[in-house]
């Protein structure tokens, strides 16, 4: 599952994974135009090239509004009719792209396919990662990379979200982002797939994160 990701969506993970921006733009605490020079260099880290300013500044607007359209449905969760699936025992793994031919990234995804079938693949700018079972056999062929270090990370579960077409995939991060803080749980971090949206989070939460999302969808 091959994702490219655009500056909104490096934007709403730079602001996700960062609770103070989070809190302080939903509060309207924080300039826009303050905001997006401070990330600017990330963006454009992640994004693989220059980005203007301006798109930065619109992208956060854009992610500040799907606050305001959340206050003003209330009435119906964003999450109504979404599916949810939870799975535990996860890893997520990341390699940087500058030690990986093409040739070899295809070597390394079939030798994942091997162990996992089932396994997820994000291809981001200057990395790609890979969500699968923590499992002997994925410890094994994370080992034959000594060069690679700390590279993976363990003690996680994801929760994979199928939502409407229609739906703006970063209201509905932003919103579960919410509604889990609120109840003392962190995302770890957060994908956009061709269907789903992969919410990752420590496993100790996973069950509990999964009953209130679960409980969403029936509001």
């Amino acid at each position: 599952m091959i994702v490219n990701m655009s500056v909104p969506d490096v934007v709403r993970e730079i602001i996700t994974n960062n609770r103070s921006i989070h809190d302080c733009l939903k509060m309207d605490l924080i300039n826009y135009t303050a905001l997006a020079v401070k990330i600017q260099k990330d963006v454009e880290a992640q994004v693989g090239g220059p980005v203007n300013l301006n798109t930065i500044v619109v992208a956060i607007k854009r992610y500040a509004d799907s606050y305001e359209k959340k206050d003003e449905v209330q009435s119906e969760s964003v999450l109504k009719n979404a599916r949810l699936s939870l799975t535990d025992g996860i890893v997520d793994v990341k390699f940087s792209a500058n030690d990986f031919g093409t040739d070899d990234l295809v070597d390394l995804m079939n030798r994942f396919t091997q162990i996992d079938p089932d396994y997820e693949f994000f291809r981001l700018t200057d990395s790609f990662r890979f969500l699968t079972e923590d499992i002997s056999d994925v410890r094994k062929l994370l080992e034959s990379f000594p060069s690679q270090k700390n590279i993976f990370q363990t003690g996680l579960a994801k929760i994979s979200i199928r939502i409407s077409p229609t739906q703006n995939r970063s209201d509905v991060v932003s919103y579960i982002s919410e509604v889990l803080h609120n109840d003392g749980i962190e995302i770890v971090n957060a994908y956009f797939g061709q269907d789903d949206i992969i919410i990752v989070l420590r496993e100790k939460d996973a069950a509990k994160a999964y009953k209130i999302l679960h409980a969403e969808i029936s509001r």
